[in-house]
């Protein structure tokens, strides 16, 4: 009973150890992967950003002028089917 015992505890012992290493290993390995592919980042040039935030506030621009226009219209046409039954 005792030999089962000291088998099973070197089993656990054994099993255990290297979960830990494991997990080092893969974090170890995880961040040399993320310091790789932070090395691979194009950041844009100054000027190609102005660009593309130019573009950005233009379509907001023409979006919020179709959606008011938009809300203008069904407004004026709710009133006008309202005074029509009333």
């Amino acid at each position: 009973m005792a030999d089962q015992e000291k088998k099973v505890a070197e089993v656990e012992s054994k099993s255990l150890k290297p979960k830990k290493e494991k997990k080092k290993g893969r974090i170890k390995e995880a961040w040399r992967g993320f310091k790789s592919e932070v090395k691979k980042i194009v950041w844009p040039s100054r000027k190609q950003v102005v660009k593309n935030t130019l573009v950005v506030i233009g379509v907001v621009v023409i979006c919020a002028i179709i959606i008011a226009a938009l809300d203008y219209a069904f407004s004026q046409g709710i009133i006008a089917l309202t005074d029509l039954f009333t």
